[in-house]
């Protein structure tokens, strides 16, 4: 198949259309997956319609090397898949089909119907970490307590629930010690799957002990980044990708997933925290979206090991951008003690980089005043962090 490919992109004369041939057979069957039961049906009947086309040309290409080498590598082909001369051909329109397991074909098909180009697919970023941080769907950046099981994503497509439990005792900051994730099925592309990840236990399989991508063109699949510490999932079919990592005692959670599909949940499933946030109860920081606590409230560790200068050293080593990320593990040191903290936020930064659509919105900054996130003002987040300093050593 290669070499028939190739030979078709080195076309000798203009005249001769063999490279229009060869064009459309890759088209026929780039998509196909020689683990399907009707592989051999349909790369079948691509070689039949490749070798009318080539018959089709067989007078303006007599003389071309290509043209014969096309033919004869056509003439294998069929021999080796024990392929009939007569039967079904495929469409000749090769550019209308495509991958019903592969999101990203899914806007060319509409294209093709409609007759007009449309717009590239949106894709959205959501991530969990920390005590725990969650940045929503909207790029809004929370601390939350969020203790128990809470769902992440609900809609027609994905389930994804997280379990968070207290971190230091009296406190009411939290972590994620369990992830649990449903990716429903989807017509002929998955069955339904189950992964679930707790503490020490980063299996690189679904609960059923598959790892996806059996007989399904690998519309599912995981991927083992480091043993029990790191994996990635892939669900091509919904154009969605999702990091879990383990660091310390705790998960971190990230994912990418187009816009459509996101929003794409009944009135009942709005309790998601991507989508809506954490409900306001649950919210650590005052009303706005930095990672802080209000003074009293949430005190750091009077055991932590860290001061406001020693914390922001540690974290210095690993985040040079003072952005959200680095006042977060800041934050952590001062709440916990832990340094693993610190690995999870530079993690977590690294996981938006990764999956993050807009590099102009990779790295968010704290605000002063309106509650917001913008590029100023970092001497605000100081302020705070020494009155709960402070406070707590009183």
């Amino acid at each position: 198949l290669l070499s028939v490919s190739f030979l078709g992109d080195c076309q000798l004369h203009t005249s001769c259309g063999i490279q229009k041939c060869t064009t459309d057979f890759v088209s026929f069957t780039s998509h196909l997956n020689a683990a399907l039961e009707d592989f051999d049906l349909e790369f079948c009947k691509a070689l039949r319609a490749y070798s009318v086309c080539t018959y089709r040309n067989s007078k303006v290409c007599r003389g071309n090397l290509v043209y014969h080498s096309a033919v004869l590598g056509i003439g294998d082909l069929m021999t080796q898949r024990n392929c009939t001369k007569d039967g079904p051909t495929s469409s000749t329109n090769p550019e209308m089909t495509h991958d019903p397991c592969n999101y990203s074909g899914h806007t060319e098909a509409r294209e093709h119907q409609a007759g007009e180009e449309a717009p590239p697919p949106t894709y959205l970023f959501c991530g969990l970490f920390g005590d725990p941080h969650l940045r929503t769907f909207k790029d809004h950046f929370q601390t939350c307590k969020v203790e128990g099981a809470w769902p992440l994503i609900d809609n027609d497509y994905l389930s994804v629930q997280v379990t968070n439990v207290p971190v230091v005792p009296g406190s009411s900051a939290t972590a994620t010690n369990k992830i649990t994730i449903i990716f429903k099925s989807y017509q002929d592309c998955t069955d339904q799957k189950v992964y679930q990840a707790v503490t020490d236990d980063l299996p690189a399989a679904f609960v059923d002990g598959t790892s996806g991508g059996d007989g399904n063109t690998r519309s599912l699949h995981i991927v083992e980044k480091v043993s029990g510490k790191y994996i990635e999932m892939h669900a091509r079919y919904i154009g969605t990708t999702v990091y879990i990592r383990q660091l310390g005692h705790y998960l971190t959670l990230a994912i990418r997933m187009p816009q459509e599909l996101v929003m794409a949940y009944k009135e009942s499933q709005d309790l998601q925290l991507c989508v809506n946030g954490c409900p306001s109860s649950e919210r650590i920081d005052r009303s706005s979206r930095l990672p802080l606590p209000v003074v009293g409230k949430l005190l750091p560790h009077p055991h932590s090991g860290y001061t406001l200068e020693t914390a922001t050293t540690k974290c210095h080593e690993k985040m040079l951008v003072k952005d959200i990320y680095f006042y977060s593990c800041i934050f952590d040191l001062l709440t916990t003690g832990d340094a693993n903290f610190t690995a999870a936020a530079h993690s977590a930064l690294q996981d938006v980089e990764a999956l993050h659509p807009s590099k102009e919105h990779w790295h968010i900054f704290p605000r002063s005043g309106g509650g917001g996130v913008g590029r100023d003002s970092k001497s605000f987040f100081h302020l705070r962090l020494l009155c709960l300093i402070f406070v707590a050593y009183l």
